[in-house]
């Protein structure tokens, strides 16, 4: 690899960190003959970590020159960085060599908008090309398609890849066209549609001819900016529900605003990173995924941001104390799931141990509910009370809030950052 190559690639790898919504899952991709790599269904190629988490993506854009001039991006056109731009072959020999070298197993491919969104769609494919037809490669590769390139491109690229991405970044059209004039949702939502109807085609195609090759199998991803603008979390997640709807959008990313151009007066003066309303999304996000939950019982007309404090479900759990105390050895699965330090595996888990006996509390630390939090929404066979009867909602919400997330009174901002729940 020469300095020339190593210059660019420091430049677009440094270019694409802010793009956040490439994580790899859910995606075969078989070894055929004496080609490279594969892609397995829980993570990219063969390589996991121990808890079962993706890695090493190589993570870089094809250019950073960029048409466009978004208030929020670092290679906005009017900002004055270094720029650089990869061949198509230059891209694709560096993929296959950093895969050789085992440094990456699978690559994720954005790029700056230049001449037109048609040309730089067709710049991208050609790169997939290149490594899946001329190197046999078949790992793991994530392409960001472009907001405006023409449905015939979108197919071909579907066609080729593992998975897509079209970023909405902007919650709502009227702030989208304030920091980003180039762009409106329509040219983002319609790349979506596309990819979502022709998956459900392609899922049709392969009933009649299993030879079909498959499209997107991974299916599609976007990203939301938080804190950029002046949305609240209940207009979020609403958007959030919404294109969870299609069954081709696998996730949504939450993005916390990052001044990178804090010259441009369009874009709020932000002291950090908003990292815990970020988690607190996801959580929110988890909770509609995987909890069964409605966008209105998280958040609402009267609560229409999340709780930094605590948990969206927790908090959900303490404003309504009427549907509590839950019956660990009666109450049905869904009732069980509401409870505050009770996950999906566990909540399975006790719907299958109590058919063979009475649960008790040391049973269920044993199964793995969070004992701490779940004491005061349950009742099981060895507790003659229910805890909630002497403790009150504010008393459960100073005990069970993150120490960490108290407030400094003198800056009234969180002192520390907790990503987990």
């Amino acid at each position: 690899m020469n300095e020339k190559i190593i210059a660019k690639l420091e430049i677009l790898a440094e270019s694409a960190k802010y793009d956040i919504s490439c994580a790899s899952s859910g995606s075969s991709r078989s070894n055929r003959n004496k080609g490279i790599g594969n892609a397995r269904h829980c993570g990219i190629c063969h390589t996991f970590t121990a808890d079962g988490r993706c890695v090493s993506l190589l993570k870089v854009m094809l250019t950073n020159y960029c048409m466009f001039d978004c208030a929020y991006c670092i290679n906005r056109q009017s900002n004055d960085i270094p720029r650089a731009g990869f061949t198509t072959k230059e891209l694709a020999d560096l993929t296959i060599e950093f895969y050789r070298r085992n440094y990456i197993e699978g690559l994720f491919i954005s790029s700056g908008i230049v001449r037109s969104p048609d040309h730089t769609m067709e710049r991208m494919i050609r790169v997939v090309k290149i490594l899946r037809n001329e190197h046999g490669f078949n790992g793991y590769i994530h392409m960001k398609a472009i907001p405006g390139a023409s449905n015939e491109l979108i197919n071909q690229a579907g066609l080729l890849v593992d998975r897509m991405s079209v970023n909405l970044e902007i919650p709502t059209e009227q702030n989208l066209k304030l920091l980003a004039p180039d762009k409106d949702h329509q040219s983002i939502y319609q790349p979506m549609r596309q990819i979502h109807q022709n998956l459900l085609e392609n899922i049709e195609d392969r009933k009649k001819i299993r030879s079909t090759p498959k499209f997107v199998p991974a299916g599609q991803s976007t990203q939301v900016i938080i804190g950029a603008t002046d949305e609240s979390d209940k207009q979020i997640l609403q958007l959030t529900a919404k294109l969870y709807k299609r069954p081709s959008m696998k996730r949504v990313y939450y993005s916390g605003f990052i001044p990178v151009n804090s010259y441009d007066k369009r874009l709020p003066v932000v002291k950090e990173v908003p990292r815990v309303r970020e988690n607190r999304l996801y959580q929110a996000d988890w909770l509609l995924r995987f909890y069964a939950f409605d966008v209105d019982e998280i958040v609402n007309d009267k609560y229409p941001n999340l709780d930094l404090a605590v948990d969206p479900k927790l908090s959900w759990a303490i404003r309504n104390l009427q549907f509590f105390p839950v019956d660990i050895n009666r109450d049905s699965y869904q009732k069980i799931l509401r409870v505050p330090g009770i996950g999906v595996k566990s909540a399975k888990l006790i719907v299958m141990a109590r058919r063979h006996r009475k649960l008790t509390l040391d049973a269920l630390k044993c199964i793995g509910v969070v004992l701490k939090r779940a004491q005061f929404f349950i009742i099981c066979h060895e507790m003659k009370k229910f805890k909630l009867l002497d403790s009150s909602a504010e008393y459960i919400r100073l005990s069970l809030q993150e120490p960490s997330l108290l407030e400094d009174k003198s800056t009234n901002v969180p002192t520390q950052l907790v990503m987990g729940w």
